[in-house]
């Protein structure tokens, strides 16, 4: 079977002037479907550009990215922008719901872009929505939902489209503990359905509890031995 993610020698080099920067280091990586992944590292390590390149939000500077078996290196950006709506789905540690929709047209967008029909779409939101536990809330806009029930909002606007990679910055920034925990229940709970999930994080408890941790550390990417009794966490 193909990895959803599969990158080969990828470099990423800003330039400023005569001034080279480095930030990702001749990254390989294979991520197989179903794998549920964490990519850890300091502020400045690299795992944001990484994430970047991996959500096809940026361009490897050279080497190879295939995502689900496709070549993206060569795409022009219409079609790079197709592939991105198509395969990967995105939660953000801000959300980004659009404060003006309510909860069924936010998890809509997605749909929307596609082109999908807007009673395929709307039946696909609902059942969606009822996945994460916001089936009686489809009426309700941002303002009026808990920081965990936005994050489930965005969670569902994610997954709506059937992606192949679920792409996760920083899920739980912005929660409680609580909050923050029943984001990863949720998250889990789409891994053992067959989800291929990456976990940005800095938090190492979080880390801890994850089956594969990657470490970003001077735009290198290394495999962190897992703790004994992480899944349990």
């Amino acid at each position: 079977m193909l990895p959803v993610v599969e990158l080969e020698q990828v470099t990423k080099v800003y330039r400023q002037g005569t001034t080279e920067l480095r930030v990702l280091a001749g990254i390989d990586l294979a991520i197989a479907p179903g794998e549920l992944v964490g990519i850890v590292g300091a502020s400045g390590s690299g795992k944001s550009t990484l994430m970047n390149i991996l959500g096809c939000l940026d361009r490897p500077t050279s080497g190879r990215y295939r995502l689900d078996g496709q070549d993206v290196s060569a795409l022009d950006d219409d079609q790079l922008s197709a592939l991105r709506n198509r395969h990967i789905g995105f939660v953000f540690q801000s959300f980004q719901l659009i404060s003006q929709l309510d909860v069924l047209e936010n998890v809509e967008v997605p749909l929307f872009y596609g082109h999908v029909r807007r009673r395929e779409r709307r039946a696909l939101c609902r059942r969606t929505l009822d996945a994460v536990g916001l089936g009686g809330r489809l009426r309700h806009f941002p303002a009026q939902l808990s920081g965990g029930e936005c994050q489930r909002v965005a969670i569902a606007r994610a997954l709506v489209g059937e992606p192949a990679l679920l792409l996760t910055d920083e899920p739980t920034g912005n929660l409680d503990s609580r909050n923050g925990a029943e984001v990863l229940r949720i998250l889990r709970e789409l891994n053992e359905e067959g989800r291929t999930i990456v976990i940005v994080t800095h938090n190492m408890e979080i880390a801890a509890t994850l089956p594969r941790v990657l470490e970003m550390s001077d735009g290198e990417l290394a495999p962190v031995a897992p703790r004994a009794g992480g899944q349990g966490a």
